[in-house]
């Protein structure tokens, strides 16, 4: 199943040293199942130097996995929601939130 998080998705972080932390998501990952999220995951990377580059520090910007984000479906309250798919009324498959009794997510 692939990655249920969009980019642009404000998601808040459920598990691990960053948990309850929110942060809209920059970058997805399906084939590895990570979520870049902005303003977190920053690391500096120690470069060796090479034919081609000087050595010295690079700033990345590490993924998180996917299982360990949820979908923020109200931002003033901060809910959070699991997300699924559904039809609607026209016939075309939307992301519905599953803690908001199936409403579809804008």
């Amino acid at each position: 199943m692939g990655v249920r998080i969009k980019t642009g998705d404000t998601v808040k972080i459920i598990s691990g040293a960053n948990k309850g932390t929110t942060g809209k998501v920059v970058k997805v990952e399906p084939s590895n199942n990570k979520v870049y999220i902005e303003g977190v995951g920053n690391r500096t990377r120690h470069m060796r130097a090479s034919m081609y580059r000087q050595s010295g520090k690079k700033d990345i910007q590490v993924g998180i996995d996917a299982s360990n984000v949820a979908l923020v479906i109200d931002a003033k309250s901060g809910d959070t929601s699991r997300v699924g798919y559904g039809k609607d009324k026209d016939g075309k498959t939307v992301r519905i939130a599953r803690q908001a009794n199936n409403r579809e997510i804008k």
